[in-house]
């Protein structure tokens, strides 16, 4: 994505009007209170979606419910459809049947009330971080002083409140990151997506970050729906795991962890969990190998056929 797209997207995620039940205040974070419910409810509801030149469905009748607060994983095999309803969530994409709501109110268009963190920063090299940061509360006409505080505690969030002068290219690919998703924080979201936002990194910043992670959702309490490839990353962030099928993409299992916040990635139960949804997507990649193997043999077998049948088969064989 270039930049001139990126800050399209971020324009207008941040300036889409939204209902009135769903519009974000200005106000910085604070937890609600125990008499009120809390915002964040995402719910996807039969939602299907195919891609023009495709012809199996990207997502077909998926139903998800993300519960205030809770934390929730997508994993699957490739092309199970995982950053499609993502997409689909945060208003980018317009689901072909079905519908997402946010706290009651659908969502047709992307909007303040839902942050996406994606695999790249994609910062804005000629801002510093706490620019870059303030850039969608300065989109959205936030007073300087309120900015200014709102970030500095952005920043804080993240641990990186001594980089702000900083610009991109003067930070390590985790500290980048980090500013990314103080970026989608800062506006007080009610649900945050991230669609493999530690993919890119090398192992030692991948396992950083999962405790920083973890550490920032246990103090906001965000609903978040999170995207991997890597089970061990889901069972250690997840409230609950959704197991996604291929071909075309619907739930195949919902997993709640239910294992006690902070997680050792090394521990018994994490591994047992793992272990259960490992199985799990390796019995759906061999169903899908064997259906598509079957299919190659039906094409073939029908290749030869029309071949014996057709007399004009042989006609120029020898060219």
């Amino acid at each position: 994505m270039t930049f001139g797209a990126l800050a399209r997207t971020l324009s207008a995620a941040i300036t889409t009007p939204v209902p009135r039940a769903t519009r974000v205040s200005s106000a910085p974070y604070r937890a609600p209170s125990t008499k009120e419910p809390r915002p964040g409810q995402l719910v996807i509801d039969s939602v299907s979606k195919r891609f023009p030149g495709s012809l199996t469905p990207a997502v077909d009748g998926v139903s998800l419910t993300c519960e205030p607060g809770e934390f929730v994983v997508l994993v699957g095999p490739s092309g199970c459809g995982k950053t499609t309803i993502l997409n689909i969530a945060a208003g980018m994409v317009r689901p072909d049947a079905g519908s997402v709501s946010l706290d009651g109110c659908e969502v047709t268009a992307p909007g303040p009330d839902r942050a996406m963190v994606f695999q790249e920063h994609g910062l804005f090299p000629w801002l510093t971080a706490a620019q870059n940061v303030a850039f969608g509360l300065r989109m959205a006409g936030v007073a300087k002083p309120e900015r200014a505080e709102r970030v500095s505690n952005a920043l804080r969030m993240v641990h990186l409140a001594h980089v702000g002068g900083k610009l991109p290219h003067e930070l390590s690919g985790g500290m980048r990151q980090r500013i990314a998703i103080a970026r989608a924080l800062v506006m007080n979201p009610a649900v945050l997506l991230m669609d493999e936002p530690f993919a890119a990194l090398d192992a030692q910043n991948r396992s950083l970050l999962h405790e920083q992670l973890q550490e920032l959702w246990l103090q906001t309490r965000k609903t978040v729906l999170f995207v991997t490839h890597s089970v061990s990353e889901a069972v250690l962030l997840a409230d609950r795991v959704i197991v996604m099928s291929a071909n075309p993409g619907r739930v195949r299992r919902d997993v709640r962890v239910g294992v006690p916040y902070p997680r050792d990635p090394e521990g018994r139960d994490v591994a047992e969990v793992a272990k259960l949804i490992r199985k799990e997507i390796e019995d759906e990649v061999t169903r899908v190998n064997a259906e598509l193997a079957e299919a190659l043999r039906r094409r073939r077998d029908r290749q030869e056929t029309a071949g014996l049948d057709d007399p004009a088969a042989e006609l120029g064989g020898g060219i």
